[in-house]
């Protein structure tokens, strides 16, 4: 049941409030565990906004600990994606369908899915705004939104995807076109891109590029390809033990690298990927594609923009040691759409959960 139709269907007193009539103070112990139940329906203990990894785990943790009808999860999506299969899917191993399960088969057993959209975030008054003016109250907050992707700040994105050569991991709407430019590909340039912007699983990129060398040598192709990964950083990935590496790699398959190479057009009509040399900004260069990968610029969700719990560019701002709010002590945050140093990634999660569950609950 959503959280929407309880509200509105419930008169639920809040907490302190004294309307009882004389001889109703004498409630069994059962009817009185009834109405903390209906009033709990627009207030929890715990609160989790986002039903993605983090927020699913999370909401899973909380339940061993408070106990299933004190957790709600707010997350509008019917269906739960488990993205890193994206990579496979694009590369012609796995089916989209593989990675997707109904939303309700996730979420941990007698924990409320609230099936509606967080539109505004009120910390100071410990309750949350969900579309339809509903509000939710919470005593611990749990923020676990994810990032969100940005298509359109690349000129002639997203409509660009309904052209053939194209094709983007990152969406399920996009992912199987990476695989059927792969098939389709037959000579030129096989561009992999890499956004000006932080990006979830940042090796996701250059994943899908050594799938793509592989698959073309398999099927012959390979010395009509000229795979090239344009990247607006200034290494091939930021962590220098594993840049060493990919190096040698990229060396050894021919691959060519061009850095502080920002894609910002896309001309799907005439194949034609535009990018911007950053170090000399207002600087173009047009390259001619046979395959393109595209890796969105990402950002914080628009919610979390200007709210009480953002730093000034969007992210959570959070405490690094304890993953708790550095202004309001009963909000927490996890994964992509916090200012940890950490790379955004369903693989930071394990280490960063224990955290949370040290806090005394």
């Amino acid at each position: 049941m959503s959280a929407v139709g309880v509200v509105s269907s419930c008169s639920c007193l809040r907490p302190g409030v004294q309307l009882l009539k004389p001889g109703v103070q004498r409630m069994s112990s059962f009817s009185l565990h009834t109405a903390a139940r209906c009033a709990a329906k627009d207030y929890y203990e715990v609160l989790v906004l986002g039903g993605g990894a983090g927020g699913i785990t999370m909401s899973a943790r909380m339940k061993r600990k408070v106990g299933a009808e004190n957790v709600a999860v707010v997350e509008p999506s019917q269906t739960h994606y488990y993205q890193p299969l994206w990579t496979l899917v694009g590369g012609g191993a796995k089916q989209l369908a593989a990675s997707a399960r109904p939303t309700g088969s996730v979420m941990p057993k007698g924990v409320e899915w609230i099936k509606s959209q967080v539109t505004a975030l009120d910390p100071d008054k410990n309750c949350v705004w969900l579309e339809n003016d509903i509000k939710i109250s919470y005593k611990y907050l749990i923020i676990a939104l994810g990032i969100s992707l940005h298509y359109e700040k690349i000129k002639g994105l997203p409509e660009g995807f309904q052209y053939p050569k194209i094709g983007s991991n990152y969406s399920a709407h996009t992912v199987e076109k990476t695989w059927k430019a792969l098939q389709d590909f037959k000579e030129g340039n096989a561009i992999f891109t890499f956004p000006n912007t932080p990006v979830k699983c940042a090796g996701a990129p250059q994943k899908i590029m050594y799938l793509s060398e592989a698959y073309w040598r398999k099927t012959g192709k390979r010395s009509k390809a000229n795979i090239m990964f344009n990247t607006s950083l200034g290494v091939i990935f930021g962590v220098k033990k594993y840049a060493d590496a990919l190096l040698e790699i990229v060396k050894e398959r021919n691959i060519a690298v061009n850095y502080k190479c920002n894609l910002v057009e896309v001309r799907a009509d005439k194949q034609e990927a535009v990018f911007e040399n950053l170090e000399k900004p207002g600087e173009t260069e047009v390259h001619q594609y046979e395959m393109l990968h595209v890796t969105p610029p990402m950002g914080p969700p628009a919610v979390l923009i200007n709210s009480p719990v953002s730093d000034a560019v969007g992210w959570v701002d959070l405490d690094k040691e304890t993953l708790q709010h550095k202004k309001y002590p009963n909000v927490f945050g996890i994964g992509d759409c916090t200012n940890l140093p950490t790379s955004k990634t369903a693989a930071a999660l394990p280490s960063l959960e224990c955290l949370i569950e040290l806090f005394p609950w």
